[in-house]
Order: structure tokens, then sequence, then C-alpha cells
């Protein structure tokens, strides 16, 4: 027979996991490392359990932190400088503070995050913070959560926030081709591990498809949406003799668009006369670049507040919406070779 839910203890779970009681208590709490392969299995024998901690509803009320985490792969870009400003907004507003730590997931196998159940009420994921084992844990613990330029897998119902990257990306490399004659565009990849770079790769192949522009891998560089590695990817490219005509630049996001400018004035090509290029996030820097960069607006401060508010929606015991998705528009400079208005 089943012991009832209310007589079970963390030692029935640290037993029935193979664990410790130790281990158990230091899923529970988030204070210090515990795997995912461990987790997982306490989680599920919790679940199968049925297992609810005793200092649950004793400590609900005492549970606030007054914190919201955020989680992000890295703060070298200028990218987010506007979405920090959109989150803080909000949470000033509700009275809260922001925490914001760095980690990405790619990297990490035995991770304790910074950023959890311990310090904060709830947390928002900025793209490749988080895979989907790690968010799906989190889901699992019911702790609030909003994604940020990611969707959830499997269908979880997990609030994301993000902006339109395929149909922009296309409108943009349309405009190469169709009112600038660009036919050799350059692609500058971002990270592997970002849905925002696989959504504008989509679009660029899509509109070369649509003019009958055979796609060539040898166009496509690794940019990750960084100036210096957007820089290296650029020069080496020029540099080897061997390399495929181009006539146009795709760099992925502003920041890595300087890197590209940098290396192509390096190699004494002229932006747009020998080469046109255009950005994607319109960043701070955009318009003063020299010359002025074509790219697309996303309204990334927007993205900020959007997130934030959707995670007080859940605080707050509403119900958020499972998509947010927020428009772009084509910004139009003199990089792509239109007189600059």
């Amino acid at each position: 027979m089943t012991k009832q839910s209310s007589s079970i203890t963390i030692r029935d779970v640290a037993r029935q996991s193979g664990v410790s009681v130790a281990t158990v208590s230091r899923y529970l709490n988030q204070n210090a490392p515990v795997s995912a392969k461990l987790s997982a299995r306490i989680q599920q024998v919790m679940d199968e359990l049925d297992y609810v901690p005793q200092d649950t509803a004793r400590h609900l009320a005492l549970r606030q932190k007054r914190a919201i985490g955020l989680l992000l792969s890295n703060m070298h870009n200028h990218f987010f400088a506007p979405l920090l400003a959109g989150i803080e907004e909000v949470v000033q507003e509700h009275g809260y503070n922001l925490l914001i730590a760095t980690c990405r997931s790619h990297l990490q196998s035995d991770y304790q995050f910074p950023l959890g159940s311990h310090n904060t009420d709830g947390l928002l994921a900025f793209a490749d913070s988080l895979d989907d084992e790690q968010i799906a844990l989190f889901h699992d613990r019911q702790f609030p959560l909003v994604l940020i330029h990611k969707t959830p897998a499997n269908g979880l119902p997990i609030p994301f926030v993000t902006v339109e990257n395929k149909a922009a990306t296309r409108k943009l490399m349309e405009h190469l081709i169709l009112v600038h004659g660009r036919r050799r565009i350059v692609f500058m990849r971002g990270p592997a591990q970002q849905e925002d770079s696989y959504w504008r790769e989509i679009g660029y192949k899509t509109a070369l498809a649509a003019h009958d522009i055979p796609f060539d891998e040898a166009l496509v560089l690794q940019g990750s949406f960084e100036r210096a590695t957007a820089y290296e990817a650029m020069k080496t490219f020029l540099q080897n003799p061997a390399h495929p005509d181009f006539d146009a630049v795709f760099s992925g996001d502003d920041d890595a668009a300087v890197g590209v400018y940098d290396a192509l004035k390096e190699a004494g090509l002229c932006i747009p006369e020998d080469v046109s290029m255009v950005g994607f996030d319109d960043s701070y820097m955009a318009p003063f670049l020299s010359p002025p960069l074509t790219t697309v607006r996303a309204p990334t401060e927007e993205v900020g507040r959007s997130a934030a508010r959707q995670l007080f929606c859940i605080l707050q015991g509403e119900t958020p919406d499972i998509e947010t998705l927020h428009p772009t528009e084509i910004v139009i400079r003199h990089s792509c070779g239109c007189r600059h208005l």
C-alpha cells in the first residue's frame, strides 16, 4: 500500500532515488550543485510519490525575495543595453530588484544556477543561457520562468517573447537583390544555439530561392553576433585569394556589422560602392557608422518590457500569454547603396 502524500518524507524520496537526504535537500533548495541527471531522477520520484516539502505551505508567504533573476549568455554585446532597460523599467514599477548572471547552457554539465528559488521569485532566461533539459527542470519545479528569444521545446507551456526574424531578413535580402542588383550575398551566421540566427538564415535562403539564386555555402561565415568574431571571419575570408566573388554582406546583427566594416575597409573595399552592407537590430550605433547602416529595427527594449510583464503575470496568479511575437521593420540608410534619408 502506498503512503499518503502527507506522510511522505524527504528520506523516502532519498531512499527511492538512491541518493542521500543531503542531495535531495540541495535539489529542493538549489543552494549547491546537483547534476541534471540526478535532478531529473529526484523530481521523477517526487512526482511518483506526490511528495510536497513540509515547509512549502508554512513558508509560502515568506518565500518572496522581492527579486527577479535574469540569465544572459554574455553581456559583451551592445544588444543587451536596451533589453536590460526594458526589463528594469517593469521590475522597478513593481518594487522588485533585478539580479543578473551569465551562463551558457552548452558549456555546462554539472552546474549550479546562480539564480533560482534560493534568491529570486522568478526568472527571465535569454536565448542560449538555458538548454531544453534545464528549462524542463525549472518547469517541473513550477518555478516562474519566461524565455526571451527562445521557444520552449516539447510544447511546454512556458511563456516566451521574441521578434519576427524570417520575414524581415527576406525583405532585407530582396531589397539588396531587387533594388541594388546584388546576387552574391555573404551571410554571417549567429550562434548555433540561438533561434534568431536560425530564422534569419531561413529568411536569407528563402529570398535567394525566390529569385533563382543558388545557395552557396562558401558565402556563409560564422559571425556569432560578435564584433571580434565577425571581423576575424571576414578578414580570413578576404585573405584567401580563392575566395568566391561577393557584392553584399548580411552581418547577422549590428554588432557583427562593425567587425565586418573594419575588415572590408582594411582590405580596401568601399561600402556601398564595392560591397553593400546590412545588419539586424538597429542598435544605437547603427546610424553613426560610416556609412550609416541599413538594418532591421527590432524593438529590443519592448521585448524586455514584455518578458518582465509576463513574469509578473505569473507571480500575481494571472494567466500569461504563452507567445509574444514583436514585429520588426526595415530601416534604409546608406550602407546598402541607397541615398541616406
